[in-house]
């Protein structure tokens, strides 16, 4: 799908902030295993939403939530859950003789970034979900219903069946240092930016193909989902010029330089870049007029695990108005439903974030699956520019 060399916000980047684990271990402690197993991506759902949830329950069913904090490891659950009993390694039963194997207790939902969801379908390591189960499915806008509808390999279909359920979302951000930009007499506003005089080698990019090429294609009016690259005849050469003004590529480090003032400003995700924010308030975030790239955070069920009418309350939960607004504000993520946030409740700090939303997204685009001969020119293309 993407390169295997990719660190990025959907692999190792730890979401910061969030729950506690005696705050998440939600339920009943007379039973020793819950009827609805959530593991969510630490500090994606607040505290006080996920025991809303399980008091708004009809019946007292058991609830717990489990936090992770990457989604790397979320991915590498699915693996382990869909091993034989045999090769899962429990890290003491070799001294247990005669021992026999207990199939694994699976999430009934789980988070994964949409960067996963292909490889997770084609794997095999997630069951399709039932849309009519859910009565706000018809409220998603229908990017939101195209991006989770795929076919057996994982590539959007119409025709596909819908293997995930989004509840948040961000994009790849502009965050620069105020103090610095105030010399200057502006603040970047759009890609395009970047290509100053005045910024040369003050500014940071992620070190993503994908995301490199992709804000370059949006500054020439493309798709960040070009098929063949082959087509943009001025596309080197922007790349070159680009790369003449870049100080150094970096996916997980690129914070620390903008913070001590090495750099003016740095490429990132929303995801990343959100925490920090009120720690410096000489940092200021914004996103692309032109668009950006968008993440988002699905809900997906681990295959063989039980779906049942309760545990489907809870993807209807995190799409219900108000809920909406508390993972808004509380997170300062996007969600999937249109939720009409009042400013007086937005810090100016997230305002180009969350305030705008809908028009960020007309805007933006999912990075799709694309093939492999696809991805290598973008590989190609990456690491020739770099050179």
């Amino acid at each position: 799908m993407y390169s295997s060399k990719s660190i990025n916000r959907r692999s190792f980047l730890i979401s910061m902030g969030g729950l506690t684990v005696s705050q998440l271990l939600i339920g009943c402690a007379n039973n020793q295993q819950a009827q609805i197993n959530i593991q969510l991506l630490k500090g994606s759902i607040p505290a006080q939403v996920a025991d809303q949830f399980r008091k708004n329950l009809e019946k007292q069913v058991p609830v717990k939530f489990a936090p992770i904090a990457q989604i790397q490891e979320s991915f590498k659950q699915l693996q382990t859950w869909q091993q034989p009993p045999d090769k899962q390694d429990t890290g003491w039963g070799r001294f247990i003789p005669f021992r026999q194997s207990q199939a694994p207790q699976l999430a009934n939902f789980m988070t994964l970034g949409d960067y996963w969801l292909k490889t997770a379908i084609e794997q095999q390591l997630i069951q399709p979900l039932e849309p009519t189960k859910f009565k706000h499915w018809s409220n998603l806008d229908a990017r939101w219903q195209q991006l989770v509808t795929r076919n057996d390999q994982g590539f959007p279909d119409p025709q596909g069946k819908v293997w995930a359920a989004p509840y948040r979302w961000g994009g790849t951000v502009i965050v620069y240092n105020q103090e610095k930009f105030r010399e200057l007499g502006w603040t970047p506003q759009d890609w395009s930016d970047l290509w100053r005089k005045e910024l040369r080698s003050q500014f940071s990019l992620l070190n993503e193909p994908r995301e490199v090429i992709g804000l370059v294609l949006k500054k020439l009016g493309l798709s960040y989902n070009t098929a063949d690259l082959k087509t943009v005849p001025q596309l080197e050469s922007e790349l070159k010029t680009l790369n003449q003004q870049v100080k150094f590529y970096g996916s997980t480090t690129y914070l620390e330089p903008l913070i001590i003032g090495d750099t003016w400003l740095a490429v990132g995700w929303s995801s990343d870049i959100v925490p920090i924010l009120n720690r410096y308030p000489q940092l200021r975030m914004v996103v692309p007029r032109s668009g950006t790239a968008i993440w988002s955070d699905l809900w997906v069920s681990p295959k063989g695990a039980t779906q049942n009418d309760f545990s489907a309350k809870w993807i209807d939960f995190c799409w219900d108005s108000k809920i909406v607004e508390q993972i808004s504000l509380q997170t300062k993520s996007n969600s999937p439903i249109v939720s009409n946030l009042k400013s007086d409740n937005v810090q100016a700090a997230f305002a180009s974030l969350l305030l705008n939303s809908q028009e960020v997204f007309a805007k933006s685009e999912f990075l799709l699956p694309l093939s492999a001969e696809t991805n290598q020119q973008y590989e190609q293309l990456f690491t020739q520019m770099k050179a």
